[in-house]
């Protein structure tokens, strides 16, 4: 009985190790996940621009149902801008909300030789913005429109014989546009952007008993600019 119960014992032993040669020597271990940073819009930011500002027709002067023009100058704009971008997590959907504050001069005048009546018209020197953004980013590059309100100052000014009726108004308007922006680096993007300031104002100034209106409309706006962003976090994503 003895003989048998060892035996039996030593083919299992012998089983069990010819099982345990056959096993490969190691067992494959799965990668660990490589963690790759992903861009995000998410964050508030700083920046300044440069660019130039154009009227969308001349000025027009009308007295007792007669009306005459003059063009309006082009003007460098410069000034700065400051907002705020939230992306959703796995959207390319960009929103935000940008003030902005600029130098602004589009300005025009002329002289009637025959009456010596003069006028002229002023839009700036200061103006400013508060808009909404929406964006559609590829990654770094982010392709946005945005709108909202738009403050400039217009001053319309008529003189004859030495007398000069001038008035000045602080208008809120529309405004509306887009462009381009793109992420260098975590922190800094550089943009390209449109934006119409819809302009419709009617001054009137009176002068000898005269009523003169001067009309302007629309300006037009283009700039390059460069913007920080506060932080330049990036959310992790795992990528296998």
């Amino acid at each position: 009985m003895k003989k048998i119960l060892l035996i039996t014992v030593a083919a299992f032993g012998f089983a069990g190790a010819a099982s345990a040669a056959d096993l490969p020597a190691r067992m494959p271990v799965k990668a660990p996940p490589v963690i790759a940073p992903v861009f995000s819009w998410t964050g508030c930011y700083i920046g300044g621009f440069v660019g130039g500002a154009w009227g969308q027709k001349d000025a027009t002067v009308t007295v007792l149902g007669v009306s005459d023009s003059y063009s309006l100058d082009s003007s460098f704009i410069g000034g700065g801008t400051l907002g705020c971008n939230w992306q959703p997590v796995g959207s390319p959907f960009v929103l935000g909300l940008e003030g902005e504050v600029g130098y602004l001069d589009v300005n025009g005048s002329a002289i009637n030789a025959t009456t010596t009546l003069s006028g002229s018209t002023k839009v700036g020197d200061w103006y400013g913005m508060i808009t909404g953004r929406l964006g559609y980013s590829w990654d770094r590059a982010l392709l946005y429109v945005k709108g909202g309100v738009a403050f400039v100052d217009v001053e319309s000014t008529i003189g004859i014989l030495g007398a000069v009726s001038s008035t000045k108004d602080t208008v809120a308007t529309w405004t509306v546009g887009g462009g381009i922006e793109w992420a260098f680096d975590q922190n800094w993007s550089l943009k390209a952007e449109y934006m119409y300031i819809g302009l419709d104002e009617t001054q009137t100034n009176l002068l000898g008993g005269f009523a003169f209106d001067t009309k302007v409309e629309g300006i037009h706006t283009a700039k390059v600019g460069l913007n920080y962003r506060f932080g330049g976090g990036a959310p992790l994503m795992a990528r296998y």
